[in-house]
């Protein structure tokens, strides 16, 4: 058996720290005078207690280098004992909510996906629509750092081709990722700010650009109203617009930039292809959407881009009920949360890159089949693409696609109607939001569904926040054999 030290050592003090970020909310509740404070006191204690303890008990096992199943257990354990001691506010709290309610909530937060089980949420305590928004901005840093430090070196869904570029962290991956997250955390709090600051200049009350800027730049999507971001359509679209890209954007770039190297996003393939992406899908909505609102041009082409921009990121705001626009539109609302972002970013779903790796495979093959003595190399940003990065893309794809049929069936089982069922298995894998439909769709919440159907997609929210084959490399025998 193989040391758990490490990771139980890691886990403490990120539990610690969550713990900390309670006392927030606490004073926001305070200063309010509902008397909701106590909650997170008492939720911030044990929450501490709990991370500290672990953390002293572990201590003496740690080591500058964590294994490859040590760095596989710790990426699944923080994702599933956070959103635990997550729920906690929302159980002793003004929502009152059953375990998995509020379990779900966590995991929806924590993972950016940034589906809701709440409904009232302009009555709820400022406290708690706070949390909410905290618990979506760590697990958009919390991400980052995985996806920059420890998915390279797991060799996760293609991740590899970004090692190089992602700093040498193998044997030190610890001291590596303290500093990486050193230099993302001042990247990060500097968009948060300018958001919030940004949303505070158009009108936006102080407390309501404070939790929407930390749920953009995180790309989570939770709001303070019921209407989501249909309470402040208007200039605020556009401004939203623009962060949910930046942030969708590969962070190390960010990095590289903050070192000096000025242009780093504008030669990275993958920013330039997602950017393209998005105005081509805004074009297309748009035109759409004249064709429904003539003379409508500006509305049209604001809630094209909003929309868009806020499925295609995973960040999950709606500022419409767009499935009165017709089916066309809704379909592609569908296909585009199954494309994501940059990977490196907070944004979720397959990723950008692996959508051009899996094209210039194609073209590859193509070519061989018009050329069979030919020596053809598949390409990403100029280099040559390895058989393994190929084999691990590959890979991923069928596990999506299986994923996403299996899980559409379980909770069709439950009781769901075709649409629910198909549309809530996509939003929760790829950690998108809204789903389709009058249930789970921009204009409902998750509210309704039975206790299986919230679990399930719990379960998904995680798998797919850490891009699948890392929760399944764990559940084979050979892992633990090894």
């Amino acid at each position: 058996m193989f040391d758990l030290r490490p990771v139980g050592y890691v886990i403490g003090l990120l539990t610690t720290v969550l713990g900390a970020t309670m006392l927030l909310p606490m004073g926001v509740d305070l200063a309010e005078g509902r008397g909701e404070w106590p909650v997170f006191m008492e939720s911030a204690v044990i929450t501490i207690l709990f991370g500290g303890i672990t953390a002293l008990s572990c201590a003496n096992g740690v080591r500058e280098g964590l294994t490859i199943q040590q760095t596989f257990l710790l990426t699944s354990l923080v994702w599933l004992v956070l959103p635990v001691f997550g729920a906690i506010p929302f159980i002793l709290g003004a929502t009152e909510a059953s375990f998995v309610d509020a379990f779900f909530e966590s995991m929806s937060g924590l993972t950016t996906t940034g589906s809701t089980v709440f409904a009232g949420l302009d009555a709820l305590p400022r406290g708690i629509l706070l949390w909410r928004g905290i618990l979506q901005w760590l697990g958009g840093i919390g991400i980052i750092v995985v996806a920059m430090v420890f998915l390279p070196e797991l060799r996760v869904g293609g991740m590899q081709i970004f090692r190089s570029e992602a700093f040498e962290t193998m044997g030190k991956i610890l001291p590596r990722a303290t500093a990486i997250a050193a230099q993302i955390s001042v990247i990060y709090v500097g968009l948060t700010l300018a958001c919030a600051l940004s949303y505070f200049a158009l009108g936006m009350g102080a407390f309501d650009a404070t939790v929407h800027a930390l749920t953009t730049v995180s790309t989570g999507g939770f709001s303070t109203r019921d209407a989501s971001f249909g309470a402040f359509s208007g200039p605020m679209e556009y401004v939203a617009s623009v962060y949910m890209v930046l942030a969708a954007l590969p962070f190390v770039r960010y990095v590289q930039m903050l070192n000096g190297q000025r242009g780093a996003i504008l030669r990275d393939s993958q920013a330039r292809a997602f950017v393209a992406t998005v105005g081509v899908l805004v074009l297309v909505v748009f035109v759409a959407l004249l064709h429904i609102f003539p003379h409508h041009w500006e509305t049209s082409l604001r809630e094209a881009l909003f929309n868009i921009t806020s499925i295609i990121t995973g960040t999950g705001y709606a500022s419409v009920d767009y499935m009165g626009w017709g089916p066309f539109v809704i379909t592609i609302f569908f296909f585009i949360g199954l494309i994501g972002g940059c990977a490196g970013s907070t944004a979720c779903s397959v990723k950008i890159f692996r959508y051009q790796i899996l094209f210039a495979s194609i073209r590859a093959q193509v070519r061989r089949i018009h050329a069979p003595h030919a020596i053809v190399q598949p390409r990403y940003d100029g280099r040559p693409i390895a058989e393994d990065v190929i084999s691990s893309v590959m890979t991923f794809f069928v596990f999506f696609v299986v994923s996403l049929g299996v899980l559409s069936v379980l909770l069709a089982m439950t009781g769901l109607d075709f649409v629910t069922a198909l549309s809530g298995a996509a939003t929760a894998l790829a950690n998108i939001g809204p789903g389709l439909g009058d249930i789970i769709g921009p204009a409902g919440n998750f509210g309704p569904l039975n206790d299986t159907a919230k679990w399930l997609l719990a379960i998904a929210m995680f798998v797919g926040r850490l891009e699948l084959m890392v929760v399944y490399a764990i559940l084979t025998v050979n892992f633990w054999r090894a």
